[in-house]
Parts: structure tokens; sequence; C-alpha cells
């Protein structure tokens, strides 16, 4: 028998089971897909659009789209809005300091951090707190070291202690402290320590889920191997504040150096953003008017291009004044939230999160949301979204309401 007669054999039985049980055409389809799975295809019989009308065409609150089913649905989660409190996770990372302290093989040997890596209860099990960004919360004890390693995602490191400990950057050291910002891009060769006295805590931060996502997530920790040498860590060839020194003089750049640092593109040669340096920005622009739905903003650089640190993450920081309160907007692109100080909350598709330092939170993508400081004094939070790759593909658009409530465009 020919393969057309196969075929033709099989769509009769098929019609004739149909009407003989009285199934529907997509049950008839359906049907073959056991086989079909087998043969690594599958025959398509459900609509493949995750959200049934365009999520920028509704006006109320609590829009969120709708998820396909089945097999078009599998791989389609959405992020929900969620808060970890740092009052929930703080005692986690001290009980890891202590398992660490007394350990015969502290978890930074087997298992690279001592770190709890926060996971969006939408999003499964995926150690992802969108669905670009992962999170985590690492605790370093005096004395602990991350032997030098380069990777392909990009990371960074925001500073939660007053005492930092420390990351050797491409030969440069920067000392941390609270509400520094810490770049580690990929293609860098970094390495990381506490050389204080009392435990560092800091929240790294990388574009690893969407790297994992275009297989090219990997890591490369045989810096000894690959320099020839017997050291887990760099030799420092520029002490701490070198990148400062070089590019944070506002509109100067230097034109005796190389801008190009490690080996990957379009990445800020900045190594080390200071939270004092941030914070007094923030505070001598308080009298601004500001951006109705941001508060006073800023976006961590580029200093060479004025773009976003990296091509799929933008760095941000704001300050909410005493009783501030901010316009709902929406946006294309996902972020988190941590917060150096103040309280307040964020309101998120109707939701509720309050924020006291140190508390995390998640802002999925094209949910109407807004920020208000309940307190009495200024509030400065820091943010990390994935504008700069929806930007960089053509997918970013932001949206508001005035105060009477109407959507308006803004613009970008």
């Amino acid at each position: 028998m020919t393969t057309q007669q196969n075929a033709t054999q099989i769509i009769n039985e098929i019609k004739e089971s149909a009407q003989d049980q009285k199934i529907t055409a997509r049950e008839q389809m359906e049907a073959l897909n056991p086989e079909a799975k087998n043969l690594q295809f599958w025959i398509r019989t459900q609509k493949n659009a995750p959200a049934q009308e365009p999520w920028f065409s509704a006006a109320g609150a609590n829009d969120t789209g709708k998820l396909a089913s089945g097999q078009v649905g599998k791989n389609q989660l959405k992020a929900l809005p969620y808060r970890w409190r740092w009052s929930d996770y703080r005692p986690y990372l001290e009980k890891i300091s202590q398992i660490a302290a007394h350990a015969d093989v502290a978890p930074v040997e087997f298992a690279d951090r001592q770190s709890i890596v926060l996971m969006n209860p939408g999003l499964t099990d995926r150690i992802q707190v969108t669905n670009t960004i992962r999170c985590s919360i690492s605790i370093y004890n005096p004395g602990d070291i991350a032997p030098a390693h380069v990777h392909s995602p990009n990371a960074s490191r925001t500073i939660l202690t007053d005492n930092g400990g420390y990351t050797n950057i491409e030969g440069e050291r920067c000392e941390a402290r609270r509400g520094d910002v810490i770049l580690t891009p990929n293609g860098t060769w970094h390495d990381h320590g506490n050389d204080g006295e009392e435990p560092v805590i800091w929240i790294d931060t990388l574009d690893w889920p969407l790297m994992e996502y275009l297989d090219c997530a990997w890591v490369d920790q045989d810096f000894q191997g690959a320099f020839n040498t017997t050291d887990r860590t760099q030799p420092v060839r520029h002490v701490d504040g070198y990148s400062q020194k070089l590019y944070s003089n506002g509109g100067l750049r230097p034109t005796f150096v190389s801008h190009q640092r490690g080996f990957s593109q379009r990445l800020t040669p900045l190594f080390h953003y200071a939270g004092t340096d941030i914070r007094d920005t923030l505070l001598e622009l308080k009298d601004e008017a500001g951006d109705p739905f941001e508060g006073i903003h800023m976006e961590l650089v580029n200093p060479v291009t004025g773009e976003s640190v990296f091509p799929t993450l933008r760095y941000g920081a704001q300050l909410l004044r005493p009783h501030e309160a901010t316009q709902l907007k929406r946006e294309t692109s996902s972020q988190y939230l941590v917060v150096l100080e103040g309280e307040g909350y964020t309101e998120v598709n109707g939701q509720k999160l309050d924020w006291k330092p140190n508390d995390v939170i998640a802002v999925p993508n094209f949910l109407w949301r807004r920020h208000v400081n309940t307190s009495d004094k200024d509030a400065i939070l820091y943010s990390v979204s994935d504008a700069a790759l929806m930007k960089n593909i053509g997918q970013y658009r932001a949206q508001g309401k005035d105060r009477d409530g109407k959507v308006i465009q803004i613009e970008v």
C-alpha cells in the first residue's frame, strides 16, 4: 500500500469513527496526537494567543491576559505580583551563616554560593522573580571567598549591609557598601569575598533565565587553567574607585583608555555605582517636579553610550517624597524593586504590597502599578527591569493614567 493510500485509509477510518461516535473535528485531530508525539511533532488543535485581546486595549486594573491551554500553553507562565519580606528571609540567611561557620565544607564551596534564591509563585518551581530575571540573596561570612569565574549572563550585586565585602572585576577591586550596585557584565572575570569581621549580605541579579531560554547560559570556573596560576582570585591591577575615577564625572569621557572590558560588547565599563552617589543625586533633585509615575527617578547608564548598563537589563533608583503617591503606570517590561529606605506600599493589579527596608517586590509586565510613601521621610527604591531588552527588540511600550483616570501613552 502506498503512503497516499495509507493516509486515505486512515482518514476514512477517522470519518467513520467520527460519524459513529459523533465527535468533533478537533477531537478527531486530537486523537492523532498520541501517535504524533512519538514522532516529535504535534497536530495543532488550539489557538496560540496567550491574551485574546491586546493587553493595552483594556483600561481596567485587573486585566492580566489569558493563558492558552494544553500544548500551546505548556510554556506560557505568568509571573505574579509578590513581596519577599526582609523579616521572613533574613532568619534563613542567619541559619545559613551559622551552618557555614561550623561546617567541614562551607556551602560556598559545594553550592558556589551561600544564598537563598527567590521564586515567583506564578512561575511554578522556576528560580526566577520574573520571566527574564533571577534574583538571589547571598550571605558571606568573614573569610569567605567565591573564586574567580566568568559567565554569559549579565549580573550585579546590590549591597544590603553597611559593610558589603568586595568584588574584583577584571582586576578592579570594588569595596562594597550599603546601597552600592556593582556590575559584573558577561564576559568579565570576577570573584567575591568578605575580608571584614561581620557577615555581609547582598542581592545577586542575573538575566540567567533569558540566557537559559536562548541556550547560551554557561559558566567558566577554571580561572587557574585560563591564566596558568594557582591563585583562586584575581590579582588587583586597579584599586577601589578606578572605574568611578574614569567615568563618574558627568559629561567627561577619558580618551586614553579602552572602554572594552572583558570580551563582550555594548556593556558599561563602569562597574561600581556608589550608593552614596545615587542617594546624594536623588536628594539634590527632590525639589524638582519629578515624574508623576515614578517620582524622582534616575537610570544607571553606560557612561560611554548613555544607554542602559546592559542590553538586557535596566537599573534604576527613585525617591518618593513623604506621603507621595505616584499615578498608575504599566509597561511591557517586568521588574523587581528593593527598598533601600522608607516605608510604604506598591499597588500592583489592585493588590497592595506594603514594604520596608530590604523588602523585595516583583512587578510583572502589563500590570497597572503605583507606589505610595506612607511615612514622613523620603523613601528610596532600586529597580531592575528587562525594559532594555524590550526596547532593543522593539517591544517596549508604556501607558499611564492621568488624574482623571484616562489612559495615556507615555513617550519613551
